[in-house]
């Protein structure tokens, strides 16, 4: 009998950290400020929604593009946020969650050989799924320790062969934000090319100190190039349900669902049903960045008893912190010592470059409760 063997598309892929340390966390009984999901509740009425919808035989499948229902509440949130009219029939698809949309966007665009401009640090997911699509990533590092865009390098980078920019504001892993004269910048570049943009906004409403989420929505001359891609769980505490939706033209829509409705065709129902209702309570996502503020700026005022120098986070639930007055070790090595001999775990941020950069910077989740970021802090007090 002979060996089947199957030559793989992401040959440099492996576990990845998040596994890694959310293993260790696990093992050692560490406060995991690693992964980034809430350890609080999501709101008991917006799962009596669910619950109400599945009494109500809302158990089947929903149409591939989505509830409509739900498509047309994310219209008028779109409008009342972003002053941008969306249509629900053609420009909004509902998603198994914000990486999908993610990873769909670049399926329906990319052939083999495009270049994609790519941000680093950034999300682990993108390179792979430009590699699987047979294009070719164009990393440009992110200005340390601010973590801006160097626009001049974005224009050294652009060839013939550029398809496409991703972009990701507020910022996984750093926290940082797109500003209005990144926009201008990016709207000179692109303007009369060719170059499509994703646009990764799950973190749209974790946004502080009076800051304005630059949406790619805003900007119409952007939005006619774009994907643009959001995810509930980030939203509503729900980070397991899995359910998102990407924002774009009518003809890249087509498109899209072209590759959608053979990969997963539909989402769940009840929740999308749910969703729906909820939705149109705007305090529920209005109130967001006032509640995660809170929790960095708590985490901010315990973190002055340890020996971390912390960066400024203005998005998401993520901040980073420099470590080199405690140690000269990899990232990798003191986060999974940190996690083994004082018991919390979190994230190298080197692990958000293909070349494993490392400016000694890890990464923490400050969306837990109050008492989950004391307990962590208190530990590393100790380092």
């Amino acid at each position: 009998m002979s060996h089947l063997h199957i030559q793989s598309k992401l040959p440099e892929v492996g576990t990845t950290i998040f596994t890694v340390m959310s293993a260790l966390a696990a093992e050692f009984k560490a406060v995991n400020l690693g992964q980034g999901f809430p350890d609080y509740p999501m709101s008991a009425e917006l799962t009596a929604l669910v619950t109400e919808a599945m009494n109500k035989g809302y158990n089947q499948y929903s149409p591939m593009p989505g509830w409509m229902p739900l498509r047309e509440a994310i219209a008028e949130k779109i409008a009342f946020l972003y002053n941008a009219a969306v249509n629900p029939e053609t420009e909004i698809t509902i998603t198994p969650g914000g990486t999908y949309a993610i990873y769909t966007a670049l399926t329906t665009v990319l052939r083999p050989g495009d270049e994609v401009i790519v941000f680093e640090p950034g999300y682990d997911s993108y390179i792979p799924n430009i590699i699987v699509n047979g294009a070719i990533p164009v990393r440009i590092d992110l200005l340390f320790p601010d973590y801006r865009i160097d626009w001049e390098k974005v224009r050294a980078a652009i060839t013939p062969k550029t398809r496409m920019i991703m972009l990701n504001s507020p910022h996984n892993p750093t926290g940082a934000v797109l500003r209005e004269e990144d926009i201008q910048q990016l709207r000179n570049l692109v303007q009369n090319t060719n170059i499509i943009i994703v646009s990764d906004e799950v973190y749209e409403h974790i946004v502080f100190d009076n800051v304005k989420h630059q949406s790619i929505l805003r900007y119409p001359d952007l939005a006619q190039r774009s994907f643009v891609c959001f995810s509930f769980g980030k939203v509503y505490h729900c980070t397991g349900w899995k359910l998102g939706y990407c924002i774009a033209p009518a003809a890249f829509t087509s498109e899209f669902r072209k590759v959608h409705q053979f990969n997963c065709f539909s989402c769940h129902t009840p929740s999308q049903v749910a969703l729906a209702t909820f939705l149109r309570n705007k305090e529920s996502y209005l109130s967001l960045g006032s509640f995660l503020q809170q929790k960095r700026d708590y985490f901010l005022q315990l973190m002055k008893s340890t020996r971390f120098t912390m960066l400024d986070s203005k998005g998401s639930y993520f901040i980073c912190a420099q470590y080199d007055r405690i140690s000269d070790e990899s990232d990798k090595e003191f986060a999974i010592r940190i996690t083994k001999e004082f018991g919390v775990a979190v994230i190298p941020v080197s692990a958000f470059y293909q070349d494993a950069t490392d400016n000694k910077v890890v990464r923490f989740c400050f969306g837990k409760k109050e008492e989950t970021l004391a307990l962590a802090a208190e530990r590393l007090s100790r380092i």
